[in-house]
């Protein structure tokens, strides 16, 4: 019996009331720290009571689960995403009789209102859902390219990043609605009254944004509206607390309400638009607004270890890459145990070079290129590939383009379960943060800055061109059972390490065993396809851990800030909803 109480011991040690673990969300206030030690007094009652029918190693890890990786949990339903706020929102949809994707609806234009750094309905994105009972679509609202898109538009690529010529048509709105349409039950204008409340109303700015506009400040003061809502009229940056209202913002969104979402493409919205652009010398027409489409897709499917995966497809590569990182790592057993080795993150390096690869080789909107999908997520394939991995050494995989387009890491991405098993996965984006740094005049709307992400060379695929869909690497993904029973969605953003992100948070889930807290929060890697480099994060790999990877060939390259930031909520076998929001930028799971 000593053992299984010295774990107590050693946990009750480590917990954050005693300075340890930074684990727990909770200040260390003497409440808490009783509520901690009479748990600690139940455990090992139990322990002591139990100690001929659990074994050691069973109790362990209860004991470990327990008392430091418990996630949100619910009865009814779910939402994770970057602020609580946006969270909160979605719940109350939920509670009022609203379903998985009438809540992803609230929670989209909610951020658009409260998370102005990548949240909005001037981006775009891709929502994958997956019904209870069985009917899936992925809806792609990318945005595309206006009509005078053209191959040398842009005399420097800063021209492609800010201002006026920078954004592409979006899309954010018509794909909520594209979603509402074919499985919402709740009132469109009920969904939006949350987001154009905020809007009227305003909040609190919070630290991340203070900060974050400081860094804006040099490129948004060059805009009239931004520089008025975000910098005082001036150069100086809303300072946590302060009230942010956005009235041009609300007023949008009434319009949206009452007239429906094609106001946003037809109505006073797209003229005002329109008549920005024209006066700015911009891009973006009002012909451009008036046919933009969603498109409903088919989920890009995929299986590990029996579990299926459903993903966007192209015009996302996120998707398609993740399935073949997981399709290679399948031919290789991943034991509990194996996390963090030299020998799993030497296979995730391998894995991801080789669907880099491919996706610098075919990536591309389907609309203008035909992309191998079958081929590319076969398990036929992934074997050949997995055949040319050596054990102990790097391949020779050469660094390659990652297609030349302009990807930031200022994406974010929600998850939603419902009462009744339907999942949501949703990934939007503004591309870098605040887009364009260019709100149209008199309507609230951050635009964004999607045109860096195509290409100006000749023969590229992801080569600019007009109605074209840059290439993405957003990876929007739901999990399921092995017996196709809803399990967990989420997503993640950063860039070209989504793909990468989000399959090393499947592998932690399904070989290792890891509840969704730890799943998410584990540290991550990265190969970067431009230089063939291991990016890692701070403890994702330990010294000694390094220098075999270093004698086996890697480059390693630590990375000094953090990798994605993913929002994920599963459904448990006793059917309790689970939900996580990673620590890595904040963010808050909610449920009820």
């Amino acid at each position: 019996m000593r053992r299984p109480l010295l774990l107590l011991r050693k946990l009750h040690r480590s917990l954050p009331i005693a300075g340890g673990l930074k684990s727990s969300r909770r200040p260390p206030d003497s409440r808490y720290t009783g509520v901690m030690r009479r748990l600690i007094a139940v455990l090992v009652c139990a322990t002591l009571a139990a100690a001929q029918e659990v074994s050691q190693s069973g109790l362990e890890l209860q004991a470990a689960r327990a008392m430091v990786s418990q996630p949100e949990r619910a009865r009814n339903g779910m939402v994770a995403s970057a602020h609580e706020t946006a969270s909160r929102i979605g719940v109350d949809v939920l509670r009022a009789g609203g379903n998985a994707v009438d809540a992803a609806v609230a929670v989209g234009f909610a951020l658009a209102v409260i998370f102005p750094e990548a949240g909005n309905i001037g981006g775009g994105g891709y929502m994958v859902v997956r019904m209870a009972d069985g009917r899936a679509k992925v809806f792609d609202y990318r945005e595309t390219a206006p009509s005078a898109a053209r191959p040398g538009l842009y005399r420097d690529r800063q021209e492609a990043r800010v201002g006026y010529k920078a954004s592409a048509v979006p899309g954010t709105v018509a794909g909520l609605a594209l979603a509402h349409a074919r499985f919402g039950t709740r009132p469109w204008r009920e969904l939006l009254q949350p987001a154009r409340r905020l809007a009227k109303d305003g909040f609190p700015v919070t630290y991340r944004m203070e900060m974050i506009l400081r860094l804006q400040v040099p490129v948004m003061k060059q805009f009239a509206d931004s520089r008025r809502i975000f910098l005082h009229g001036g150069q100086q940056p809303l300072a946590q607390g302060e009230k942010l209202r956005q009235s041009d913002l609300a007023r949008t969104l009434s319009r949206l309400q009452k007239h429906g979402w094609r106001e946003f493409y037809e109505g006073e919205t797209a003229r005002l638009i329109a008549a920005d652009m024209a006066a700015n010398h911009g891009t973006i027409t009002y012909e451009d607004l008036r046919g933009y489409q969603a498109l409903e897709r088919e989920p890009l499917q995929g299986t590990y270890r029996g579990h299926p995966i459903l993903t966007a497809p192209p015009s996302s590569s996120g998707g398609m890459a993740m399935i073949e990182m997981l399709n290679i790592l399948e031919n290789f057993p991943m034991p509990l145990g194996m996390e963090g080795s030299v020998a799993s993150r030497h296979l995730f390096a391998e894995a991801m070079g080789r669907a880099f690869h491919d996706r610098a080789l075919y990536a591309a909107d389907p609309a203008f290129f035909e992309v191998p999908v079958v081929r590319l997520t076969s398990k036929e394939y992934a074997r050949s590939l997995a055949q040319s991995i050596r054990p102990d050494r790097a391949g020779a995989t050469a660094a390659i383009s990652t297609g030349g387009g302009y990807e930031s890491e200022s994406t974010t991405h929600f998850s939603v379960a419902d009462r009744w098993g339907n999942l949501v996965a949703n990934t939007y984006t503004l591309n870098g943060f605040y887009g364009s740094q260019v709100i149209a005049r008199g309507t609230g709307v951050l635009l964004n800055d999607i045109m860096s992400g195509f290409t100006d060379r000749e023969g590229d695929r992801n080569r600019i061109g007009p109605g074209k869909r840059p290439v993405s690497s957003m990876t929007p993904a739901v999990l399921l059972t092995r017996d196709s029973k809803p399990w967990a969605a989420l997503g993640s953003p950063g860039s070209l390490t989504i793909p990468s992100t989000v399959a090393q948070v499947i592998v932690n889930l399904i070989d290792y065993k890891m509840p969704v807290r730890d799943a998410v929060e584990f540290p991550r890697i990265h190969l970067q396809p431009s230089n063939s480099e291991i990016n890692a994060e701070p403890g994702a790999i330990v010294f000694d851990v390094g220098e075999r990877l270093r004698s086996f060939g890697h480059r390693l390259a630590p990375k000094l800030r953090s990798q994605g930031d993913v929002h994920a909520v599963v459904i448990d076998e006793s059917g309790w909803r689970l939900g996580w929001s990673d620590g890595r930028r904040g963010g808050r799971a909610l449920g009820y």
